[in-house]
């Protein structure tokens, strides 16, 4: 099983899981995770997507990630930027209805497809 491995031999995901186990040993109250699903695949990042979701029931989470689908799948409040400027702040539907998030990450109008 998993627990005679070394994690250098886990998948990312696996390693990912792993930290964040660790984070939690003792109890906080407010979890800095910067870019947890990054280099996972889709199956391990649905995994991933789940945790947070237990995890964000008795914690608040601070969330640097990428990948807008699992942003939007756990965050209550979601804070853009660009170049290191606030672009917009606010929660999911107003991140997605937003014509200034949608030009500077898509280039065009475009809503995003969750």
């Amino acid at each position: 099983g998993f627990e005679r491995r070394s994690i250098n031999q886990l998948s990312g995901g696996q390693q990912q899981r792993v930290a964040i186990a660790r984070s939690l040993v003792n109890q906080p109250r407010v979890l800095l995770l910067d870019e947890p699903l990054a280099g996972m695949g889709s199956d391990e990042s649905a995994r991933m997507v789940d945790v947070l979701k237990r995890l964000r029931q008795s914690r608040a989470i601070l969330l640097v990630e990428h990948d807008m689908d699992a942003v939007f799948a756990v965050a209550d409040m979601i804070t853009v930027m660009v170049n290191g400027q606030l672009l917009e702040c606010g929660p999911p539907a107003q991140i997605k209805a937003s014509v200034a998030v949608q030009q500077a990450y898509l280039g065009q109008e475009d809503s995003f497809h969750v």
